[in-house]
């Protein structure tokens, strides 16, 4: 039996190689990756290097790769057809219909499975941070995440490229870097912790001994021992360790004195950075080593005089040194580390190069307004009004009591009322999808969660292959479960960010893609010249992103600025039964003027976009919701330039329902 039960965990990870030389496999992400396997003495992987078009000689491979991971070399030929319609790095299970892409999601993978194969190793589990949040938001929207997971590793394959030839700048990215280390540490007891330091700083000053609690703190280093009354991060450093370490005897808690306790929260000292998220040790800092390592090798050996630009990173370099596992994790890996001079604390002064960075929102705007009637109002002088047409599908077409249970939307785990309400959903999406479908056909359902769109989908289409991309793994493992319960063999499961998946499809569907998450589907459809159905939801976390600026649409960018557009989006979010009889148009219209943006912004000039009416109520009825539909073909046949949109509400009536013209 516990063979069985290995052979069906057994689980591949393919990493790409180009090249390698001084040390470092390229891409950096490839670095990163075998880095956290030797840190987490992880063996339960087969690990694959994927030749690239660029890649060179891998005899020398030996010299940089862990002697305690047995590597195989492969060609892109050779990578499983799920692996193939995503970018590396991917780790796949057997069978191979489940994928885990990106560099955010294999390592957080990574850290579990470690975990999970030798449950002594506690520390590894608190790589993944509080509450096992380090990492897991989608690089779309965090920027942190972004600049994290494919910034930073990139611009210093461009910098490490540009070093042989000439004198490159520093990269912005890198002073992005820099500046978040010097802000101050927010963490979720840090009242408790800045009123220690305060305590500490008027101990040290009034010459005073401290107490006892602190004095039985263990630090693991020299560098944190030594001086610890005296220096001003003497406690980030002492929270920060004892994490690392196991405490012969936990410390003694005590009340602190009256001043401290009734010191004002604006009079506290600030939490400074000891690692890159904080306090804390966390699998962000094994991202950013290997990186910022390389970078520093070559400002050291050409570009000296620049390394008094950064003297945070530099710190942050020599300290992460000292954590337990890093320096013999490095030395697998063919990582010597550099000893840096002790550089001064920088200064206040922003970097110039820091200034030309793009700002997120805009500045006061004396044109102004606000309110969602005001906004309206300038929508409909720009002859962009409400009108009514028939309801697409206004009665059943699927028969839930004659599908199996595990299609229903009852399995993924939700209320009676809420799978009632999901059926009704899925009833229209459904319908769109297979009168547009056509045999081997491939549907992509983003942003999939449960799953609750591409099961139906790929029951209703055995002949069709549907792909589900979610970046929630226990969504996507319940998916799955669902799926083999019914047995399908025309469905397969890819956890990723929608930017990591890079395969040909000719239907995108998404049912409540929050946010921005719905201009990525259909800007993604868009490029694939392939038809979509998308359901949008929260409006009101629409904002300005990496990829989007808002308002999308040259007719609304002529009319509204990007506040009034804000309003707009968050009036959205209000259904249209949440308010008086005399508002409901305008929530009507708030939820056609924000459908307007996912179709118009992305699809150029719109023929018809319909909007459910939301103003009348039956038992079929769920207020609020619609759904974009677009077809290529009916404008010259797929690849065609698509040029119309239709929205329509995603619940059951006969009523008529208007259309934003």
């Amino acid at each position: 039996m516990k063979g069985m039960k290995k052979s069906l965990t057994e689980e591949y990870l393919y990493l790409d190689f180009s090249h390698q030389t001084e040390g470092c496999i390229f891409p950096l992400h490839t670095s990163v990756t075998l880095f956290l396997l030797s840190y987490c003495d992880c063996k339960i992987f087969k690990v694959c290097l994927v030749l690239t078009k660029e890649s060179r000689n891998s005899s020398l491979l030996r010299d940089v790769l862990s002697q305690d991971i047995k590597i195989q070399i492969i060609s892109r030929q050779e990578l499983p057809p799920i692996v193939q319609n995503c970018c590396l790095p991917a780790v796949v299970e057997q069978p191979d219909n489940f994928c885990r892409a990106g560099l955010a999601v294999v390592l957080r993978h990574i850290i579990q499975k470690s975990s999970e194969g030798d449950p002594s190793k506690k520390g590894i589990l608190e790589l993944l941070g509080f509450k096992k949040t380090c990492l897991k938001a989608c690089a779309e929207v965090s920027q942190w995440t972004r600049l994290c997971e494919l910034t930073i590793p990139l611009v210093i394959e461009n910098f490490l490229r540009e070093s042989s030839k000439q004198a490159p700048a520093i990269p912005v990215e890198i002073l992005q870097l820099e500046k978040k280390l010097s802000e101050p540490v927010r963490v979720h007891n840090d009242d408790k912790l800045r009123r220690q330091k305060l305590k500490q700083q008027k101990a040290a000053g009034a010459g005073l001994p401290l107490t006892k609690g602190k004095a039985k703190s263990k630090v693991p280093t020299k560098e944190t021992s030594e001086d610890v009354d005296s220096s001003p991060k003497s406690l980030e450093l002492k929270v920060a360790f004892s994490k690392l370490t196991v405490q012969e005897k936990a410390a003694t808690t005590h009340r602190e004195p009256s001043h401290i306790r009734k010191a004002k929260a604006s009079d506290l000292p600030p939490l400074e950075h000891v690692f890159a998220e904080g306090l804390y040790f966390t699998l962000t800092d094994l991202v950013l080593l290997p990186c910022i390592h390389h970078f520093l090798v070559i400002i050291c050996e050409k570009f000296s005089e620049k390394l008094v630009e950064f003297p945070l990173l530099a710190s942050w370099y020599q300290r992460i040194q000292e954590v337990p596992g890093v320096k013999a994790a490095a030395s697998k890996c063919g990582i010597q580390f550099l000893h840096l001079p002790e550089l001064l604390s920088p200064s206040n002064e922003q970097h110039p190069n820091l200034n030309d960075m793009p700002g997120g929102e805009e500045q006061n705007d004396p044109l102004f307004v606000g309110g969602p009637r005001p906004t309206m109002t300038k929508l409909m002088e720009k002859g962009i009004e409400v009108m009514f047409s028939p309801h697409p599908c206004p009665t059943w077409t699927l028969d839930w009591n004659g599908l199996p249970a595990a299609v229903s939307p009852k399995e993924g785990k939700m209320s009676i009322d809420r799978a009632l309400r999901k059926q009704q959903q899925l009833n229209n999406l459904v319908y769109v999808v297979t009168n547009q479908a056509k045999p081997g056909d491939r549907i992509v359902d983003f942003c999939s969660g449960g799953g609750h769109v591409g099961i139906v989908l790929a029951h209703m289409l055995p002949s069709c292959q549907v792909t589900l991309i979610e970046n929630k793994e226990l969504s996507l493992i319940r998916a799955k479960k669902r799926s083999d319960e019914l047995g399908l063999n025309n469905i397969c499961f890819i956890q990723a960010n929608m930017e990591y998946f890079t395969g040909m499809f000719n239907i995108g569907v998404a049912l409540h893609a929050c946010g921005v998450a719905t201009d990525m589907v259909i800007e993604r459809c868009v490029r694939m010249r392939a038809s979509f159905v998308t359901c949008p939801c929260c409006y009101g976390f629409i904002q300005n992103t990496s990829k989007f600026s808002f308002p999308k649409s040259e007719q609304f960018k002529k009319t509204l600025s990007y506040k009034e557009h804000m309003i707009l989006c968050r009036f959205a979010d209000q259904t249209a039964v949440q308010l008086p009889p005399q508002q409901r148009l305008i929530g009507m219209c708030s939820r056609g003027a924000a459908a307007e943006r996912l179709v118009c912004g992305t699809l150029g000039r719109v023929d018809q976009v319909c909007l459910g009416d939301l103003s009348t109520r039956s038992p079929l009825i769920w207020p609020g919701a619609v759904a974009h539909a677009c077809n290529p073909s009916i404008l010259g046949g797929r690849g065609g330039r698509i040029a119309q949109g239709q929205e329509f509400e995603t619940s059951l009536s006969n009523s008529e329902t208007p259309s934003l013209l």
